[in-house]
């Protein structure tokens, strides 16, 4: 419990302080929490949005606070943890107080873990209200500070006029990095020619922002090099993945995952490859590499990816096996830290899901691409963007962007209650 040593006089003012304490810990807590559940698989859009009700209410606790939420918030700011920083950052920014401002700043530059929690603030505010002091962000000399109002400026999906364009030629590659990412999220086909200057940046970090950018705007060329990327197994992997088996013909993708099947160390991308290129013609391999734990879950989910079925709703789910362990152990000599990547993955049953294709097979057509079992079109994409689970939405922002170029990708991160208006 946060504690503060003011109005200790008056009892009633001491439990009002706890409450608004409580308020400060549990917006943390639920921000935290929000951060893993929208890349989450078993999270659909309503299921963020109650997630995300739960935290404006404790936001609205401290907001009604007034100047005592606000000194319980900088008090919590000595925690030095994200959480912390964007209730902290909400209130600041939604009051315009300069010094509160300043204060939440001070921590949130100090690293960039940190500086999410104010970005993720400022994304959380209506622009309406927000929009001068992500302005003057952007306007600031230093790189920290330019790269938070251009974060900010992206989550609200809004143009960040030539801010964007002086990032790109910022010392800063942390900076630099973020402008590239930013050209692909924003859709900004007319600044393709400088995402693909920024696939030879010294950066890694900014070649990979680069690399993804451009070949979400339609340069195939770079397919190889996110290729590359995805196989690397390191922070941007995943995202790549994700894009560049989307990107492919079906010939290519085929060659690349049977590529990648053909190695061990590979094997669990070429289950994900599968999934995501969505063609039934792999799901009798996919069936096979459920038989061994390591591959079991994520296979039972590029099943379902494919296919729409549902492992625990169609009965199809088997049993955890014996003595399987996976991630971080209660022994204290155990050197694996990482957590289980398939944590919230149902585990599937061969013999049950085998069965299950027998009798709907016939429904599918080898060499269509579906997801969720329905081929992919614009219709189903949007579809899924409304009524899909987070890892399924993600994926249909990102195909349709692909189909409608020039526009913005969908923020399947933004808060729920936001994303809902949009899709209405």
């Amino acid at each position: 419990m946060l504690g503060v040593n003011r109005m200790e006089s008056n009892p009633l003012s001491g439990i009002i302080e706890k409450i608004v304490s409580q308020h400060a810990e549990e917006a943390a807590f639920l921000w935290t929490m929000r951060e893993r559940a929208v890349g989450a698989q078993h999270y659909s859009l309503r299921s963020v949005a109650r997630l995300d009700e739960r935290l404006e209410a404790h936001l609205d606790g401290l907001r009604v606070a007034g100047e005592p939420g606000w000194e319980i918030c900088k008090e919590a700011l000595g925690l030095e943890g994200p959480g912390e920083v964007f209730a902290a950052a909400v209130l600041a920014f939604e009051s315009g107080h300069e010094d509160w401002m300043t204060t939440v700043l001070e921590v949130a530059t100090r690293s960039p873990e940190l500086a999410r929690g104010l970005v993720s603030a400022l994304g959380w505010i209506p622009h309406t209200q927000v929009k001068e002091q992500i302005l003057n962000l952007l306007r600031n000399e230093s790189p920290i500070l330019k790269r938070i109002g251009l974060a900010a400026s992206v989550i609200h999906r809004q143009d960040p006029g030539s801010a964007l364009k002086d990032a790109l030629s910022s010392p800063s590659p942390l900076l630099r990095a973020r402008a590239l990412r930013a050209i692909g999220e924003l859709g900004r086909t007319d600044l393709l020619v400088l995402a693909k200057a920024g696939v030879n940046d010294a950066d890694e970090g900014c070649r990979c922002a680069a690399t993804w950018s451009a070949l979400l705007l339609g340069d195939v060329t770079t397919i190889p090099l996110l290729q590359k990327i995805a196989t690397q197994g390191e922070l941007f992997s995943q995202g790549a993945m994700e894009l560049v088996t989307r990107r492919m013909s079906s010939s290519q993708a085929k060659t690349w995952q049977q590529e990648l099947a053909g190695k061990v160390e590979t094997r669990r991308l070429a289950v994900q490859v599968s999934g995501l290129v969505g063609d039934p013609v792999s799901i009798p391999w996919l069936i096979d590499q459920m038989s061994g734990p390591a591959l079991a879950r994520v296979a039972g989910e590029s099943f379902a990816i494919i296919t729409g079925a549902d492992l625990v709703n169609d009965m199809l789910e088997g049993k955890k096996p014996e003595g399987f362990e996976a991630g971080p152990t209660d022994n204290p000599e155990d050197e694996d830290v990482e957590l289980d990547p398939d944590e919230h993955l149902a585990w599937p049953d061969p013999a049950l899901i085998n069965n299950w294709w027998g009798k709907h097979q016939k429904k599918f057509t080898n060499g269509t691409r579906y997801l969720l079992g329905n081929p992919v079109s614009i219709d189903w994409l949007q579809q899924v963007l409304r009524n899909g689970r987070q890892r399924h939405r993600a994926v249909a922002a990102l195909e349709l962007v692909m189909r409608q170029p020039g526009t913005a990708l969908f923020n399947t991160s933004a808060p729920g209650f936001r994303q809902q208006a949009l899709l209405k």
